[in-house]
C-alpha cells in the first residue's frame, strides 16, 4: 500500500538551517511566529494528516463524490474530517486576526500545504480553494463585503470557488460570455454556466461563496471587459446566517481519471444574485490575486505528490525481494535480494529524493518572500522580493507538477506489475498528479507566461533580480574548494540560462514563434538552475551541520544527494540550451494538414 509519514525533520531542516525561518519574528505582524511555535504547528498537523487524511485518500477515491438532483454529497468521512480540520483552527492559519485569523506567515502555509495535500489532494483542495478566495476578496472586496465574507471564509463555516472557465473557453477569459445585470439595490443579475468548478457544491460547509467572472451590459470586448462578482449559495441574511438560495446551481459532476473525492462541477447561473468586487472591467485584475496564489498551491501539490510517491516507493524498494544485486549477495540468508540494491531502483529513487527536497527549500523559500513583500518595513525589500514572487511563480506550477506526474511514474514502475493494481494505492497518484499539470493554466501556459510576460517585466528587472540572487551566492562560494563540486555546475547552468535568453531576445522579437518554440525549454531550463541553486544552499547548511557533529548520517545523505542532482540531473541543461536554439522552424515548419 501507499504510505505517508509527514517529512518533519527535513521541512525543520529546512525552515531552521537552510532558511532561517527565525527572521521572520522580525518582521512586524509576525513576533509570535518563533521556531519553536512553527515546529509545534507542524507537529499537530502531521498528527492530522497522518491519522486522518491519508486514511481517507483512497477510500475517498474508491467512492468519490455523488450527485442527485442538484446535490453533491463527499466521500464517507470527509465530513467529519473537514470539521476536525475547521475546528482545530487549520482554515484560519495565515488569515487576518481581524477577521479571526491567526496570523501566521505565508511559509507556515506552505509547509502546511505540501503535508496537506501528499496526505489527501481532493480534501487538501477544498480549504485550499476557500483561501484563494479569502485572498482575492480581502485585497479588493469592499469593507462590507470583507466583514460580511471574510469571517466566515476564515472559521471555515462557509467556503469557496473560482469561477472562470465557460465551455467555449479556458485559458482564454477574454471569450467569456457569462453576463451581469445592474440591480436597482446594487447587487447585479447574473447568467451563464461556468464549467470544471472545483469544489463547486458538496455538503462540508452550510455556504459557499463563488468568485465569479462575468460581462456588464456596456463592457469592452476581451479580457478588458471582464468584472469580478461574489455570488454566495445561499444569500445571508442581516446576523450573517445563511438565507434564501441563491439562483446557482450544480448542473453535473465531472466524471474524472483523478481527484475524484473533490467535486469538479458544472455550475449554471440563472439570474443569480452577486456583488461587484473590485471595480468594473477591472475583474481580471482582482482575480489574478486568487489564481497566482492557486497557482502555487497547485506547485505545492505536484511536491506532496512528488512527497509521498517517493515515500510508497522506497518502503516497496525496501521490502520486496527480487534478484540479487550485482556485486554479490545482500541478503544472503534470504532466497533473493530486496530491489533498493538494484542501480535502476536506486536511479528512479534518487530522482525522486533529489527533487523533493530541493523543491521543498525552492517553495519555502517563496514563502518567505511572500512574508517579506507583505510585512517588510524596507519599501526596496518588498519590491525586490516581489519581483522574485513574481519569477518563480510559473516556474514553481510547471516543474513541480511536473515532476510530481513523473515521480508518481517512478512509484509505479519501482512497485512494477504491482503498482499497476489498484489495490496497492500508487496508480491513484498518477492519476491524481495528472490534473496539476492542466489546471490553474496549463504548463505550457506557464512557459509563455515566464518567456512573454515575467522575463521582459520592469525591463527585465524581475529576471535580473532572480539571476542575480543565483550569481551572488556563485560568487560569494566558488573560491571555497568544498563547494567546487556544487557551485562549478551551478555556475555552468547559469551561463546557459543566459545564452538561452540572449537568443530569444535577439530573435522573438523579428519571429514571436522563436518565444512560443523554446517557452517550454526555457522554464525547464531555469527551473533546473533554480533547483540547483536551492541545492547548494542545502549543502552550505549540511556543512555547517557535520562541522557542528550532529546526526553525521543525515546531512552527509544531503551532500550526497547534492551530488546525485549535480552529475545526474543538472547536465539536462545543456541538451535544453541547445533545444532552444535550434529554433522554432523545427517545430512550425511541417504543415498543419501533414500531421
Amino acid at each position: 500500500m501507499a504510505v505517508y509519514k509527514a517529512p518533519l525533520k527535513d521541512i525543520q531542516f529546512v525552515l531552521n538551517e537552510v532558511l532561517d525561518v527565525s527572521q521572520l519574528a522580525r518582521l512586524p505582524g509576525y513576533e509570535d511566529a518563533t521556531p519553536d511555535t512553527i515546529h509545534a504547528i507542524m507537529e499537530e498537523a502531521a498528527k492530522l494528516c497522518e491519522n486522518v487524511l491519508f486514511p481517507l485518500n483512497r477510500s475517498g477515491d474508491e467512492e468519490g463524490c455523488t450527485y442527485e438532483n442538484g446535490v453533491v454529497h463527499t466521500p464517507k468521512g470527509f465530513k467529519h474530517a473537514y470539521d476536525m480540520f475547521r475546528e482545530g483552527g487549520w482554515t484560519a492559519v495565515t488569515c487576518d486576526p481581524e477577521f479571526g485569523g491567526q496570523g501566521l506567515p505565508a511559509t507556515v502555509g506552505f509547509a502546511l500545504q505540501e503535508m496537506f495535500t501528499a496526505s489527501n489532494q481532493a480534501f487538501a483542495m477544498y480549504p485550499g480553494l476557500s483561501h484563494g478566495a479569502y485572498e482575492a476578496l480581502s485585497r479588493h472586496g469592499s469593507d462590507e463585503l470583507k466583514k460580511k465574507y471574510l469571517p466566515k471564509l476564515t472559521d471555515g463555516t462557509w467556503s469557496g470557488t473560482m469561477c472562470l472557465t465557460e465551455p467555449q473557453c479556458g485559458t482564454d477569459l477574454g471569450l467569456i460570455r457569462t453576463k451581469a445585470e445592474p440591480q436597482a439595490d446594487g447587487s447585479h443579475a447574473i447568467t451563464g454556466t461556468k464549467i470544471f468548478i472545483s469544489a463547486g457544491e458538496h455538503d462540508l460547509t452550510e455556504n459557499i461563496i463563488h468568485l465569479v467572472l462575468a460581462r456588464l451590459p456596456d463592457a469592452p470586448g476581451g479580457t478588458k471587459g471582464i468584472s469580478l462578482f461574489l455570488v454566495p449559495k445561499f444569500i445571508p441574511k442581516a446576523d450573517g446566517s445563511v438565507g434564501e438560495r441563491n439562483g446557482i446551481r450544480c448542473g453535473a459532476v465531472e466524471h474524472k481519471m483523478g481527484i475524484k473525492a473533490n467535486a469538479t462541477c458544472v455550475m449554471n447561473l440563472d439570474g443569480a444574485r452577486g456583488w461587484m468586487v473590485g471595480e468594473p472591467n477591472k475583474g481580471m485584475a482582482a482575480m489574478f490575486v486568487m489564481m497566482n496564489a492557486a497557482r502555487l498551491g497547485v506547485g505545492m501539490q505536484g511536491l506532496g505528490i512528488a512527497e509521498i510517491s517517493y515515500q510508497s516507493a522506497v518502503a516497496y524498494a525496501r521490502d520486496r525481494l527480487q534478484g540479487r544485486s550485482l556485486t554479490g549477495p545482500k541478503n544472503a540468508g534470504g532466497p533473493a535480494d530486496a530491489i533498493i540494491v538494484h542501480p535502476d531502483v536506486r536511479r528512479m529513487l534518487m530522482i525522486q529524493k533529489s527533487f523533493t527536497e530541493a523543491a521543498r527549500a525552492l517553495a519555502l523559500w517563496v514563502g518567505l518572500l511572500i512574508d517579506e513583500a507583505r510585512s517588510h518595513p524596507d519599501a526596496d525589500k518588498r519590491e525586490a522580493a516581489d519581483d522574485l514572487i513574481q519569477m518563480l511563480t510559473p516556474i514553481i506550477k510547471a516543474h513541480f507538477t511536473d515532476m510530481g506526474s513523473e515521480c508518481a511514474n517512478l512509484a509505479v514502475q519501482t512497485w512494477g506489475g504491482h503498482g499497476f493494481i489498484r489495490d496497492n494505492g500508487v496508480e491513484q497518484l498518477v492519476r491524481d498528479a495528472r490534473i496539476t499539470q492542466l489546471y490553474e493554466g496549463t504548463n505550457g501556459i506557464q512557459a509563455l507566461d515566464l518567456v512573454g510576460r515575467k522575463l521582459p517585466m520592469k525591463g527585465g528587472r524581475a529576471a535580473q533580480r532572480l539571476l542575480g540572487e543565483i550569481s551572488g551566492f556563485v560568487a560569494a562560494h566558488k573560491a571555497d574548494d568544498e563547494m567546487k563540486e556544487f557551485v562549478e555546475p551551478l555556475e555552468k547552468a547559469l551561463g546557459r540560462v543566459q545564452d538561452s535568453a540572449l537568443y530569444l531576445m535577439q530573435n522573438a522579437m523579428k519571429n514571436p514563434d522563436e518565444a512560443g518554440a523554446a517557452a517550454t525549454d526555457l522554464l525547464r531550463l531555469m527551473a533546473l538552475t533554480a533547483m540547483a541553486f536551492m541545492w547548494n544552499r542545502i549543502v552550505v547548511a549540511a556543512r555547517k551541520g557535520l562541522s557542528a557533529g550532529n546526526d553525521n548520517a543525515f546531512y552527509e545523505a544531503k551532500l550526497t544527494t547534492a551530488r546525485f542532482y549535480m552529475a545526474r540531473v543538472l547536465p539536462q541543461t545543456v541538451s535544453l540550451n541547445h533545444q532552444i536554439k535550434a529554433g522554432a522552424a523545427t517545430v512550425m515548419t511541417l504543415p498543419a494538414e501533414a500531421f
